[in-house]
């Protein structure tokens, strides 16, 4: 096989060794899937050739498949597949900053990205917390978002224009059009023509059907965006590509627009002893509009009480001296009690004296609830809990013995109004399989990230994996939630999709996939015709 692609003029790596591909069978998810080969496109022309290759020996050859790899920082197992990898690390030219737009390649590295376009004092704001390891086409790929999401929204709202290679191995670019620009689309005797026409008919057919099948939640990344599609003034694709998990083609370019951010923030912690005014609290709040609103339980705070040394090394600081900066928030316990979740809301300005004043209006709005609270007076003081928030999982995956993270409920989201309501439920079912586990996550838009300890070496774990996908994901769903606000499906949650969004939207979305992707080259298994639940067990990574 790597002859034959040589044949085609294809000028990157190629890799067949076992040694190499062990790197490709891992990324941070559950899974293990090993593939057959792995390449390394130098340019676009290299993944034209490599489609093209694919596209061609897809009818003698069923097992051939293609799934785009990035920096490989997913939790869902969306960059795992069994055939061939195309990992697009040697695509990391950033091509061209302004101060409204960056231009890059799939393969540029996210903190590479921000630091080209903090030199022009604007950033690309829907960063995850992964963002110093993750790269842009990942982020693009499972429309990825982050603390400032709850302001600024996902990854969706961001990219501006993309270039991709589609199934008959040509690069074309998407983005948004008018409904003129729209009909002159139509009229194209190509693929690309009979994308536009095609799509334009399933979204006008079901107008109605698609726009009320979208989650009633801040952010989502299940299934295909259809809704975002056509909004009977702007036709943009790049809404779809935005989230679609490279399933209906490689992207080798996108267009990001930027923001100038704030330059001064003042934090505001809560400790709540109970979760009974949490929705009062969160809305009340909310009014004053946070940049971020974050949160994380009481699981969470005592590990960081329990490993305490592993905060002071993420600080990078004195233990005495960073024991004696968390004296009020002692004395806030002592008054209130342990908190069962700690909330982190930070507010930014222009000036020093907004951000101060808009936490103490919101200070003291709050102070109608028994709850204990401060605000940072420095951002050194503030750090300290964001590291608490950020080191979270690190804490988890480093203490947890022979057990190790299991993200597999990892990303769900429900309105925040209903967290009161939803989070004692929650907490039952996860009783009932008596594991550590730690939440932490975005409470201004119900993002939850529940991960907890497993041997998945033991076989009731993995069958534990399951059951308890199955019993979140009911919840989630009769809340109106989504299982994935911003991880996307991948191999962990695809075979829950037409559970969630039902036989007639589900069709369409295996409907969209058919008209981009009809011999399923792109990613195949993740958003439509995806596994069962057997072969998803069967490939949880026993010595993970």
């Amino acid at each position: 096989m790597e002859a034959k692609i040589r044949d085609m003029g294809f000028e990157g790596e190629i890799f067949g060794d076992a040694e190499t591909l062990i790197k490709y069978e891992n990324d941070t998810s559950l899974f293990e899937l090993r593939p057959k080969l792995a390449v390394k496109p130098k340019n676009a022309d290299d993944i034209k050739k490599i489609v093209s290759f694919v596209a061609s020996k897809k009818d003698a050859d069923k097992t051939l498949s293609l799934t785009a790899r990035a920096a490989g920082t997913g939790m869902a197992g969306g960059a795992l597949n069994d055939s061939i990898i195309i990992d697009v690390g040697d695509m990391n030219h950033i091509k061209s900053v302004t101060a409204g737009r960056v231009v890059v390649e799939p393969g540029v590295f996210y903190r590479d990205m921000d630091k080209a376009t903090k030199e022009k004092g604007v950033i690309m704001p829907s960063f995850p917390a992964s963002r110093n390891i993750c790269a842009v086409g990942g982020m693009t790929g499972t429309n990825a978002s982050g603390e400032m999401t709850l302001t600024y929204g996902s990854t969706e709202n961001w990219v501006k224009r993309l270039k991709v290679v589609l199934s008959d191995g040509n690069e074309y670019e998407f983005g948004p059009l008018t409904p003129a620009e729209l009909e002159e689309k139509k009229k194209l005797q190509t693929l690309e023509g009979d994308i536009y026409r095609r799509m334009f008919d399933l979204l006008e057919k079901n107008y109605d059907i698609i726009k009320s099948a979208k989650p009633k939640v801040a952010k989502n990344s299940t299934g295909y965006a259809l809704w975002n599609i056509w909004d009977r003034k702007t036709f943009d694709l790049t809404k779809l590509f935005t989230g679609s998990e490279g399933t209906l083609g490689v992207f080798t370019e996108i267009e990001f627009a930027l923001i100038k951010p704030k330059e001064h923030r003042k934090l505001m912690v809560i400790f709540l002893p109970d979760l009974g005014k949490l929705s009062d609290i969160v809305a009340r709040v909310l009014t004053h509009k946070p940049e971020t609103f974050e949160s994380y339980d009481d699981h969470t705070f005592k590990f960081a009480v329990r490993f305490f040394p592993d905060i002071v090394k993420s600080l990078k600081t004195g233990i005495i001296k960073l024991g004696l900066s968390f004296i009020p928030e002692v004395l806030m316990v002592l008054k209130g009690g342990a908190p069962k979740l700690v909330l982190l809301a930070e507010f930014t300005g222009d000036s020093e004296e907004e951000a101060s004043q808009k936490a103490k209006r919101a200070f003291e709005d709050l102070k109608r609830f028994p709850v204990q609270m401060e605000i940072m007076k420095t951002q050194k003081d503030a750090e300290k809990f964001w590291t608490i928030r950020h080191e979270s999982f690190n804490l988890l995956r480093k203490h947890g013995g022979s057990d190790k993270t299991a993200p597999f409920i990892d990303d769900i989201i429900v309105a925040p109004e209903r967290l009161p309501e939803f989070l004692p439920k929650l907490a039952e079912v996860m009783k009932e399989y008596k594991l550590t586990y730690t939440i932490a996550g975005h409470i201004g838009d119900g993002n939850l990230h529940i991960i907890p300890l497993m041997n998945l070496r033991n076989a009731r774990d993995r069958d534990i994996v399951m059951e308890l996908s199955q019993k979140v994901f009911d919840l989630v769903f009769s809340f109106g939630g989504s299982m994935s606000a911003e991880h996307n499906d991948g191999l962990i949650r695809t075979a829950y999709l037409r559970q969630m969004y039902g036989d007639k939207i589900y069709r369409l979305f295996e409907e969209t996939k058919n008209i981009f992707d009809p011999k399923n080259i792109f990613n195949p298994g993740k958003k439509v015709y995806g596994h069962d639940l057997a072969y998803i067990k069967e490939h949880i990574d026993k010595v993970y």
